[in-house]
Order: structure tokens, then sequence, then C-alpha cells
């Protein structure tokens, strides 16, 4: 398969005014990183993850994860769509549950780095094999009947959405359940990965700052596990009404 170069690709992606009305204050930067070296965690990604692991513990300071404000917005949001937080949990909270009492299972390089950053900046962070996409990310209200692949007992299963869920998709199915709480098997990181997208989602009261930080830890993250790689990012953000002239029309 062909992919489309990563600046091309990100101009096709977008978020659906849906979205943005049920969450005006809902921003992302969506990256993409072509040339990557995946593999095995090994000591370069475990050194990563084990810093980022101390800030997290750090920034926590013995608080449970969704007292933090960003984090209690993004259940906020769960529940705007009819998600329960208490069983399906944003993603970057369900990491925080699991630092202690011995820090987050290594899975492979890259997504050890992106796991790394998400609980380091504290915000939702996925990352998927740019490869198996079939046309450009978009965020949506589902409908309810779009295929979604994943596993159930250790056997691959296709499931659905539930009508109006917030989903990340693609032109084949969904990629990402719930905005950032559970991604496909089609399109997962694995070992064999060379280009990836990652979704860094932000909701109030995370800045501007905050985010655009958080992708640049990811792409010096990424420059040192794969020093060639190239990478290109994209800012998605609600649109601000035009002004208006003095008679009241835009």
């Amino acid at each position: 398969m062909t992919i489309s170069p990563g600046a091309e690709w990100l101009a096709a992606a977008s978020v659906d005014r849906a979205v943005f009305d049920l969450r005006p204050d809902y921003r992302a930067v969506l990256l993409t990183a072509d040339g990557l070296c995946g593999g095995p965690s090994d000591a370069a990604s475990d050194r990563i993850l084990s810093d980022a692991e101390s800030t997290a513990r750090r920034l926590l300071d013995g608080q449970a994860p969704e007292q933090l404000p960003h984090l209690a917005a993004w259940r906020e949001a769960y529940r705007a769509f009819g998600a329960k937080p208490q069983r399906t949990r944003p993603s970057v909270e369900a990491l925080l549950r699991r630092l202690e009492p011995a820090g987050l299972p290594r899975i492979d390089r890259i997504t050890d780095v992106y796991n790394a950053v998400s609980i380091a900046h504290l915000l939702p962070l996925g990352g998927e094999d740019r490869a198996a996409y079939v046309g450009p990310p978009r965020l949506v209200r589902a409908e309810g009947g779009e295929p979604f692949d994943t596993t159930a007992g250790g056997e691959p299963v296709v499931e659905h959405p539930d009508a109006g869920e917030v989903v990340w998709r693609d032109d084949d199915g969904v990629t990402c359940r719930r905005w950032n709480w559970r991604q496909c098997t089609r399109t997962r990181i694995t070992t064999g990965t060379s280009s990836a997208v990652f979704i860094l989602d932000a909701l109030d009261p995370l800045s501007d700052d905050a985010v655009h930080a958080a992708a640049d830890a990811l792409t010096e993250a990424l420059h040192a596990l794969s020093p060639d790689a190239t990478i290109h990012r994209r800012f998605l953000a609600r649109e601000e009404a035009p002004p208006r002239d003095e008679a009241g029309l835009a």
C-alpha cells in the first residue's frame, strides 16, 4: 500500500461539528511520523518511560487521577455522550491507575514512548499504524453500525459503537472508541510499525501551549528512537465565528 505524505494526509483529517457542539473546548494535535524504527521495548524506550513514570508520580502527589482538573474534564466529556467513565476510563486515567506498584507494562518501543508522553503531560494520547488506515482520520459521533475490530476472550470480534458515541474512524470503520478509550486491532502499533499517527487530546483547562508542549516532547522522544524519522503535525480546533459588521451581518 502506498502511504500518502504525512502533511498531505493530515490536511484531510477532520473533527465533525457535532463533536464541537458537544465540547466546544476540544482541541487536538495530530502528528505523523514516518521512517520510525519500531521493535520490542529496549533500554532507550525503557529510560524514557521510567523518567515519565517518575514525573507522573510527582504530578499526582498522592491524588487519584480523576481529581486532576484536566482528567475531571474528560470524565465530564464521557458522561456527555452517555459513557460511564468509572467503567470505560479515558486513556490517560487508565494508564495513571496502573502506575503503582510496579509501573506500566513495556509494550514496544513506539507504544512505550507515546505512553510516556501521555502520563508525563497528563493528557490522552493514542498512537496507531498509519499504513493500516484507509483514508484520513475523522472524529465523529457514531451512527451505531460502524465496525470496530477488537478481541474478546482472545478471539477477534467485530463490535459496534453506541449511537452518539464519539469515535475516531477512517473509511473502513472505527479506529478508536469513546474518544480515546480503546483502539481497534486493525491499526494498532506493532514491533514492525514504521509509519504512525499520534493523536493528542485536550479539553479546558489544558491550554494550547500545554498540548503543543506535549507534541514537542513526543517529537523529541520519537527522534531519540528514530533520528531519521520525518514528522509532521496539525492542530485542530473549533473555528471561531466570523466577526460581524455594525449592521450585524457576517
